[in-house]
């Protein structure tokens, strides 16, 4: 019996060297064995020949790439397997198309087995955040089905680039510093943080887009396995979650549609008609501005709004928070963000640190833009010339408000504070120097809630926390 002796379980290159030279001395998968680590061999095995005198054999690229896969397998056999393949290619050489072989069959599913736990690593990942010295580490705990640690970890340099993070695992450790990508020993759960100050605003994010009509409880568990909920905060919600489902849907049925609003006509005074278009009116305070609004022909969305919904929050607030125009709640009940979208930004806000009542939240268009579908009212995006006329109102909020910095949430409300339409994936996070104020563009709330991805989601939830905790710096 002859061994090769690999430096560790996905040591490829020693697997490749080893199988090549055993192949090249004639050495019959029966009589070939690989072993991990060092004196791993018996009493009476063989090392592999050293050297081959530069002899070459054809490999197709196929089997090298379902080898560096396979290899990552848990699986005991593993290496075995690949080289009794190796072995056959010789007098097979078209043998990975031939699927129904016990062995091609056997190779295919474990590489499909890898790819899966790569991909489950890359959706089911959660950083937590310490801080070290004064500096951000954001850091993980995972346990892969399979080691694909090294596989899956340059994913992470990618999309998280800027952060500075570990991925401990019982197999091994990857670390990025925003510039290097470096692995290191097998790590313990004890050794990532059990929680943050984000988990609470995670959670929840996660319960408001759990939708109790849509639920299928075998497909959930298939797209997120068990054995991964020990490290997932969100999953401590999900049995009370799954098991109010049947309630809140018929809860959700029997619910009638709201009544619109009938305050709009005893606001549309002939007194505020006449002001909202007297040339040189300005407003002398908030509340004369929210009559005003009310009268409002600027732009034909009045036709279909129920009211005009203006700003609220602290007179003179540090902070103001546009977003882009008010929804259904919003339209309804007269007051800006109190939709499901305002839910998710009131909980990113007190994560952050920052309390909404010292906030000025407003919208940079006052009407509710919509086309009815059935009993629903369906948000439309307000054009250029509408944001455009309704600039007059967010002006006058901002020089009776004077913030000292302004959150845009979306592009949106990006038009309405900066008179121009940006690239807010490309400048978000930026402090913006105004003439009256600093204005920082990101994402809107409502785009979270919009993400069936999970991977997408908890990215996108942690670049809004982070665009929040730059806020609470400029302030």
């Amino acid at each position: 019996m002859r061994v090769g002796v690999l430096e560790s379980e996905t040591d490829f290159a020693g697997w490749r060297r080893a199988a090549r030279a055993f192949r090249l001395a004639g050495t019959p998968p029966a009589d070939a064995a690989f072993r991990v680590g060092e004196g791993g061999g018996g009493l009476f095995d063989e090392a592999p020949p050293v050297g081959d005198g530069g002899a070459q054999f054809p490999v197709p690229r196929a089997f090298v790439e379902l080898a560096e896969a396979v290899i990552l397998h848990r699986s005991e056999d593993r290496f075995d397997l690949l080289y009794r393949l190796l072995w056959r290619l010789g007098r097979e050489p078209d043998l990975l198309r031939v699927l129904s072989d016990r062995d091609v069959a056997d190779a295919l599913e474990r590489a499909k087995n890898v790819s899966r736990a790569s991909h489950k690593m890359k959706a089911f990942v959660r950083f937590r955040l310490s801080e070290e010295e004064g500096a951000e580490h954001w850091i993980s705990w995972f346990e892969p089905a399979h080691r694909v640690l090294e596989r899956t970890a340059p994913f992470f340099a990618r999309r998280f680039a800027t952060m500075r993070w570990s991925i401990l695992t019982p197999d091994g450790a990857a670390h990025w510093d925003g510039d290097r990508l470096s692995f290191g020993p097998p790590a313990t759960r004890d050794m990532a943080p059990a929680e943050d100050e984000i988990e609470d605003f995670w959670k929840t994010y996660y319960a408001s887009t759990f939708n109790p009509a849509r639920l299928k409880t075998r497909t959930m568990r298939g797209e997120m396995p068990k054995r991964y909920w020990a490290n997932l905060p969100e999953a401590s919600l999900i049995p009370d979650l799954v098991a109010s489902a049947a309630t809140r849907s018929e809860a959700m049925i029997a619910t009638p549609a709201p009544e619109p609003n009938a305050r709009l006509a005893k606001t549309l005074s002939r007194l505020n008609r006449d002001r909202a278009f007297e040339e040189g009116f300005t407003p002398s305070s908030l509340e004369e501005l929210g009559q005003a609004v009310q009268a409002c022909r600027r732009c034909p969305l009045w036709r279909d709004a129920t009211q005009g919904v203006c700003g609220q929050g602290a007179r003179k607030a540090r902070l103001m928070i546009v977003g882009e125009q008010p929804g259904d709640h919003e339209d309804l009940s007269g007051r800006p963000f109190v939709g499901p979208a305002g839910q998710v930004l009131d909980a990113a806000l007190a994560e952050a640190g920052i309390d909404r009542d010292d906030a000025f939240v407003t919208n940079a268009v006052k009407h509710f833009k919509h086309v009815p579908r059935g009993k629903r009212r369906i948000h439309q995006t307000p054009t250029t010339s509408e944001v455009t006329a309704c600039r007059w109102w967010l002006d006058a909020e901002r020089a009776l408000v004077r913030p000292r910095v302004i959150l845009s949430l979306g592009g949106t409300a990006a038009l309405g504070v900066l008179g121009q339409k940006p690239a807010v994936t490309r400048m978000r996070g930026q402090a913006l120097a105004l003439p009256d104020a600093t204005a920082l563009l990101t994402i809107h709330p409502s785009y979270l809630l919009r993400l069936p991805d999970p991977e997408a989601a908890a990215r996108e939830r942690e670049r809004f926390f982070a665009d929040l905790k730059m806020v609470q710096r400029l302030l």
